[in-house]
């Protein structure tokens, strides 16, 4: 029976410094989460002892990839909400909470689009009149770089990788009629700009392998990373790189609804029989992105010619099936995983019809129709950089400055809900008990990692505190422990740690 789809989000932001020539984007980064952090009046560094990213899903162990000394001393906190905050390379990262469901997880996603906005106001009242640092929820720089909006998900230890990448790898290439952000151009040397006016996804460009375990350099489609962040034994993280960074809440809901559940039936043995494994998976990938008609065939290794669409609609309809038959307890408790099935049929239906009735919906439409609508107006050529200014300018964060929020792009979850999860974790996963440690006892708190807290209560030595299960430390387990815990020596000694 498939597990609980835990899951959460990873996005690194685009940085520039307005007023600022040759801004180093590291020390702005830098700058922009201190600023957050200081006004705060806290910070808990990251725990790096337990991090493993070398580890591969397929059996081996890469001894180059400890966590780098860079990135273990550039700025890195966690927040009271459960989530990673920090310099990731050139970028400021917000790796979202454990959330329990697709919705909660945009909603912690939406949150950090807040805090990097109050980071953004905190740096410019800490620099010189005329300087801003300003950030952006895209992934390419236009400079042939790009950084990543990641997504991971609970997996059983149980499921073969093999079948897991047979299975996931078509879901992958073909999602991106759905959630992908859209762009002007191309930034791939084998799609010169001229040939690629407007393509669906921002990261297609990127990737240049099936499988493997980097993320940066010959970015894979998936991922073996095999870091669980949890109990070995039982369960995988499965941790996915490919996927663009949605301004739009219907994209990102779709983006981890539907691969939640496609992960539940993998898990269940519920895709055994489907021929969707393609020829060219990275090949395939490009032509989706590039096919706005949405009717590129794909070679599948049968031979079989078939569209991304059709690789959704068959994929639907088998999660239409899954759910009449298993159910979807593995997406929630609050019938998450019906919601999102509904979602995707309706959406597959509009894809199939006319794609640009989803401008209100789906990213990639809306921004196509806005950089189209100006271009046909200003009788512009698609390589004028009005339009790549447009493109930026819709992911930009600030409303008042953003396109995106001019479009008027459908909502999935209240503005009262994103306020709060700002500051309070997710109650059905551990990142409460994370969350609650740092707000009640944050002066007492080390360092804390996703899988354990370490507390410094003086005078005893550091004393750690697992949190192997992702599924314990909720606020039905531990919550009433902090109502009667006047001090972390008395939270630890209930504990028994």
């Amino acid at each position: 029976m498939a597990v609980a789809k835990v899951c959460g989000i990873e996005t690194e932001y685009g940085i520039t410094v307005n007023g600022v020539r040759d801004a180093n984007p590291i020390s702005a980064s830098s700058i922009l989460i201190n600023a957050y952090i200081n006004e705060l009046n806290g910070n808990v560094g990251w725990d790096f002892v337990d991090e493993t990213p070398g580890n591969d899903a397929r059996g081996f162990a890469r001894d180059s990839f400890p966590p780098s000394e860079v990135e273990s001393h550039l700025i890195n906190t966690v927040l009271t909400n459960g989530a990673r905050y920090y310099v990731d390379h050139a970028h400021p990262e917000y790796s979202s909470p454990e959330c329990i469901s697709p919705r909660e997880a945009v909603v912690y996603d939406r949150a950090g689009e807040e805090v990097l906005r109050a980071s953004m106001a905190a740096a410019t009242r800490s620099m010189p009149i005329g300087q801003e640092i300003v950030v952006y929820k895209n992934n390419s720089d236009r400079k042939g770089n790009s950084y990543g909006c990641h997504e991971n998900y609970l997996l059983d230890r149980g499921l073969a990788f093999g079948k897991l990448v047979e299975f996931i790898t078509p879901v992958f290439v073909s999602r991106q009629v759905i959630i992908g952000a859209g762009k002007v151009g191309s930034d791939s040397s084998q799609s010169p700009r001229g040939q690629v006016n407007f393509q669906i996804s921002q990261r297609a460009d990127f990737f240049e392998e099936e499988v493997g375990l980097e993320t940066t350099l010959k970015r894979p489609i998936v991922n073996t990373r095999d870091e669980p962040h949890a109990d070995a034994s039982k369960y995988r993280r499965l941790h996915v790189i490919l996927g663009d960074a949605n301004m739009s809440e219907v994209s990102s809901y779709l983006k981890v609804g539907t691969t939640a559940i496609v992960l539940s039936m993998i898990e269940d043995g519920f895709m055994d029989d489907l021929d969707l494994s393609l020829h060219d998976p990275v090949t395939s990938l490009r032509h989706v992105s590039y096919d706005l008609t949405l009717k590129r065939l794909l070679r599948l290794k049968s031979g079989k010619r078939i569209t991304a669409l059709e690789i959704q609609r068959a994929v639907f309809e088998r999660a239409c099936v899954y759910r009449d038959e298993r159910g979807l307890d593995s997406m929630g408790p609050d019938g998450d995983g019906h919601a999102v099935l509904d979602l995707w049929g309706e959406v597959l239906d509009d894809l199939e019809t006319d794609p640009m009735v989803l401008a209100d919906t789906l990213d990639w439409v809306a921004k196509y129709r806005l950089v189209l609508g100006y271009k046909d107006r200003n009788n512009l050529t698609w390589d004028d950089p009005k339009l790549a200014a447009i493109d930026l300018q819709y992911h930009d964060i600030r409303p008042a400055k953003s396109l995106f929020y001019r479009v008027g792009v459908k909502n999935v979850v209240e503005d009262d809900e994103v306020k709060a999860a700002v500051t309070q974790p997710p109650t059905n996963t551990r990142a409460y008990f994370r969350g609650k440690c740092l707000e009640r006892f944050g002066d007492s708190i080390a360092a804390a990692n996703w899988d354990s807290m370490i507390f410094d209560l003086g005078s005893d030595p550091l004393r750690r505190v697992p949190m192997m299960d992702p599924l314990k430390g909720t606020k039905d387990h531990v919550g009433k422990l902090f109502d009667e815990s006047a001090n972390p020596t008395q939270l630890l000694d209930s504990l028994g740690s």
